[in-house]
């Protein structure tokens, strides 16, 4: 079946069924309702990032492989690009709050399990599969943020995405030193079953406060999922955005998959408590968030995502002499972690203000397709990472992520004047 043409610009419409919200743009948005979807945006994203500083330790406890460390982190991000391909476009067709408690439900179960898993007969089989059922229900992210444009008018959408994305990032962010704090001082485990409680609780809070929100969509589940070849066949800034963040989101990965790793080495000699120290400077790069949603919505985009851009190829360079270890190359590891996740939470705000305007009944759906698109990247850059610092060691590595970043810098010099909006 040949899916529907796309409009070019779809409005929101009104609809009054009883509901305590109909879909349709605030005036002016609850500030107490975009701090809510904010905070609960950054504990959920979280359940993806604490295994990052805990690949050894799990590994070890599990008896994976070293050379296959890296399908920890991978199996989550490929979960995350599943959910994103096949829940997230639900946000288009179901009331987007149950569809977020449904799958912070499914989070929860899998947080249980993880922590069990080692004492089974077959642990590494089963804590993958953990790892990818948590990558998968946590996409309830993705139907919060698209949730949360449909809430805003168009004139602050940026503004609002990025403050949304800025709650989003502080949780990738403290995600890693939190882990590596609980676990120096509990288990890895503790990680794990404290994050459980932490959704129950949520869970609830969602229940109580969250508006709902019923689409408008005709269309079936299968005819939605058809939908989406067609809207990467017709939406040139879809596939370049999603193209951009997937090169800068595999190189944001390859550094803090493989930074642990080498901090922990002999050169550096760190336990799981000063790798969370670390980890916490790269909460300042969260700052690119709100910020790159104001310089969307003054249409800057195509200079601010060039300058985001060369910012993360430029943020390897400094650290190409850490990894013989000192004071020094310590100092150039936190700037370069500063700078580089500036530049991808920059430069994710700025391709979701892009896509968002492309038409609120399909919001959803493109925001899956570019999550998606740029998480196989980040799922890549993991697997990349853990090879070649094994292999290579952290120049290896390096090589990698500015690979990846100076491919994309590549396309987007391709980009015609003017694209980043209409094309």
């Amino acid at each position: 079946m040949t899916p529907p043409p796309l409009p070019t610009q779809v409005r929101d419409r009104p609809r009054h069924d009883g509901a305590r919200h109909d879909g349709a743009p605030h005036a002016d948005m609850p500030t107490w309702l975009m701090l809510l979807i904010a905070a609960a945006c950054g504990l959920i994203v979280a359940n993806l990032y604490y295994v990052q500083p805990l690949v050894g330790p799990i590994r070890e406890a599990i008896g994976l492989p070293a050379g296959a460390a890296g399908l920890l982190v991978t199996l989550t991000q490929l979960g995350y690009c599943a959910g994103l391909l096949l829940v997230v476009p639900l946000g288009d067709l179901l009331e987007n709050r149950r569809l977020v408690l449904a799958l912070v439900a499914v989070l929860v179960v899998a947080l249980v399990a993880a922590p069990i898993v080692p004492g089974l007969g077959h642990p590494v089989p089963a804590f993958l599969a953990c790892s990818l059922l948590i990558g998968f229900a946590a996409v309830a992210v993705q139907v919060l943020v698209p949730y949360a444009s449909h809430m805003a008018p168009e004139h602050v959408r940026g503004r609002v995405v990025g403050n949304i994305v800025s709650g989003l990032m502080f949780g990738i962010m403290l995600a890693r030193p939190v882990a590596s704090f609980i676990t120096h001082v509990w288990s890895w485990q503790g990680v794990y079953a404290l994050s459980a409680v932490l959704m129950v609780v949520l869970g609830i809070v969602l229940r109580m406060l969250l508006p709902t929100r019923r689409p408008h969509s005709t269309l079936g589940y299968v005819a939605l999922l058809a939908s989406m070849r067609g809207l990467v066949r017709d939406l040139p800034v879809l596939r370049r955005r999603a193209i951009y963040q997937a090169g800068m989101f595999g190189a944001f990965s390859v550094f803090w998959t493989v930074v642990p790793l080498l901090l922990a080495s002999p050169a550096y000699g760190m336990n799981q408590r000063d790798i969370a120290w670390f980890a916490l400077a790269g909460v300042a790069g969260t700052i690119a968030a709100p910020i790159s949603g104001r310089v969307a919505d003054r249409g800057w985009t195509r200079p601010a995502t060039a300058f985001c851009m060369l910012l993360g190829l430029l943020s390897f360079v400094p650290t190409l002499g850490a990894a013989g270890g000192g004071k020094l190359s310590l100092g150039l590891l936190v700037a370069a972690a500063i700078a580089l996740d500036f530049a991808v939470s920059g430069n994710l705000v700025l391709g979701q203000r892009a896509i968002y305007a492309l038409g609120a009944e399909v919001r959803g759906r493109v925001n899956g397709l570019y999550m998606a698109t740029f998480f196989l990247g980040g799922a890549t850059g993991s697997a990349l990472g853990a090879w070649s610092f094994a292999h290579g060691g952290w120049h290896a590595a390096c090589a990698v992520g500015m690979g990846l970043i100076g491919a994309v810098l590549l396309v987007f010099l391709t980009e015609p004047r003017g694209g980043t909006s209409r094309s």
